[in-house]
């Protein structure tokens, strides 16, 4: 399409939606925004891109509202209501790219790839016709070619170790999950344990089925991890809650100055009425995460352990535009049933807002409860107990766990952050797995037995590699935690993504400490 005629189209469409609306967008308003994307098109030294004008124009504006009303083109809205929807169309592989090649690990159980026979270490090198290895190809593209429409199909070729022709696979694409779920287990004989990663449109049904495994497994006591939740979506996240509450008690509610104020209340009696609950938060845990954590703990329902969430209590409406693109527009605020605005403040601009994590770690909220102090303005109580809980953005926890800064240092980050510990643990794995899993049949045999030392040398030498010069004295500072990711990393591979978890939460002090919570929880209400 002409590039004048796709501004015409933008502008009049918007000067006939808007102008008698009576919002304070008048038709001159509307009428300048048209003459300076039509001028420019026409006018300008040089050639210009109608559609990137278009796009800068919304993200200029966007700019100047809260940092949380967004833009996404029509590719990213596509990727992003798959993560939302819980599902996608592809073949179901996991991989990672060693140099450029791209190698499988992990078969998604019960997707198209895992039913033609595709296993963990397969190199996939054509797929559609194209090669994807031995090429610089980026990560998006090959998911681009990986993924289609269920029920197309795609021929892959892929190199395996130990055959020497390259192995032809045809699959037919089909519907993949995307587990909200990473791990439920029993953490200690009577307390179950569930890890979500997000709130998506299959997050309570899996959320209820981790449930029912527990129960059967003698779960009297639950452990809901939310660390590094980021949210997702908030009919997800008060179904769960909803679970956890009695009929009639709000679960939260919003208000904004054009948007109605809309209040969420249980609607029935939760079948987790009688469990004690302990939800386990750290400074990255956002939105949902924080509606329901926020719930529980103004019922007194559960103890919150951790760290001060991140505070993002804005409300967005999703508005998809005539290409496919999203905005997504922030209409109002989240709060608790005890009246406590999640959002934290955006006043002082983006930049510090994006920061304010930063600042945080280097004022010492972090590391230490001492350097914690609220105004009186901000304290409130809870519904039952009347305790004491604070506003200001974010949900702070019942019981405050330090940020551990002494496991970590520069060179270990470099070593993760480089890929070099993935690298090295898969391709242990692929070149090992039939012996590991031969000599360690099942993971409980696997955690008491397998030692992690034998891999400290391949580390450093592929770090050495991956230009992460070898230092001895933080090798021995990070030992702990290095010998511990590799062992979670390899029990990953080996037997599924749950098994990383439960060698890592051995030494999470945040779930260690919410275990002593549910270990004494009469005398902590007490």
């Amino acid at each position: 399409m002409d590039k004048r005629i796709v501004l015409a189209c933008v502008v009049a469409v918007v000067c006939s939606i808007l102008p008698c609306r009576g919002d304070g967008v008048s038709t001159t308003q509307l009428k300048k925004l048209g003459q300076v994307l039509l001028n420019i098109n026409d006018r300008y030294v040089d050639k210009v891109d109608a559609e990137s004008l278009v796009e800068a124009a919304i993200g200029g504006m966007l700019q100047e509202l809260d940092p949380h009303s967004t833009y996404y083109s029509a590719d990213e809205a596509a990727k992003l209501n798959a993560q939302i929807d819980g599902n996608f169309e592809g073949i179901g592989v996991q991989f990672m790219m060693l140099a450029d090649t791209m190698v499988v690990t992990q078969t998604i159980a019960g997707c198209p790839a895992e039913r033609v026979g595709v296993r963990p270490g397969d190199k996939i090198i054509v797929a559609g016709g194209k090669p994807i290895s031995g090429v610089k190809m980026s990560t998006s593209d090959i998911m681009s070619i990986l993924r289609g429409k269920a029920g197309s199909t795609i021929k892959i070729t892929v190199q395996r170790a130990g055959v020497k022709r390259p192995i032809d696979f045809v699959i037919q694409r089909g519907k993949i999950p995307i587990y909200s779920v990473d791990a439920a287990y029993m953490i200690t004989p009577t307390i179950g344990y569930v890890k979500l990663n997000s709130f998506s449109a299959t997050t309570p049904a899996e959320f209820s089925q981790a449930l029912n495994d527990l129960r059967n497994q003698g779960m009297k006591q639950l452990l809901i991890d939310l660390q590094g939740n980021g949210g997702g979506l908030l009919h997800s996240a008060t179904t769960i809650i909803d679970e956890f509450l009695s009929y009639g008690q709000t679960m939260v509610y919003t208000k904004g100055n054009k948007y109605p104020t809309q209040t969420l209340k249980a609607t029935d009696d939760g079948t987790c009425d009688y469990t004690n609950v302990v939800v386990l938060v750290d400074e990255n845990s956002a939105s949902a995460s924080e509606i329901m954590a926020g719930a529980l703990q103004d019922w007194d329902r559960g103890v919150i352990v951790g760290r001060r969430t991140f505070g993002k209590g804005l409300v967005q409406v999703p508005i998809t535009l005539v290409d496919g693109a999203l905005l997504r527009v922030t209409v109002a605020r989240y709060y608790t049933p005890s009246g406590r605005n999640i959002q934290k403040p955006y006043n002082k601009g983006k930049d510090t807002y994006q920061k304010e994590l930063d600042e945080r770690f280097k004022h010492g909220e972090l590391t230490s409860a001492d350097s914690i102090n609220f105004p009186d303005s901000l304290r409130y109580k809870t519904n039952v107990l009347g305790r004491t809980v604070y506003g200001g953005g974010g949900i702070m926890p019942d019981v405050f766990v330090a940020l551990d800064t002494t496991r970590t240092n520069n060179y270990h980050r470099d070593l993760v952050a480089k890929g070099t510990m993935n690298r090295t643990v898969f391709e242990y794995a692929t070149a090992q797995r039939k012996a590991l899993l031969k000599r360690y049949a099942t993971f409980e045999q696997f955690d008491s037995e397998f030692r992690a030392e034998e891999l400290q040398h391949t580390l450093i030498d592929n770090g050495v590699q991956d230009s992460v010069a070898f230092d001895h004295e933080a090798f021995e500072a990070a030992k702990p935690l290095i010998v511990l990711q590799i062992k979670a990393l390899l029990a990953r591979d080996l037997y599924g993504n749950a098994y990383y978890y439960r060698i890592m939460n051995t030494k999470n002090d945040i779930v260690q400490r919410g275990i002593e919570v549910l270990e004494h929880y009469d005398e902590y209400l007490k």
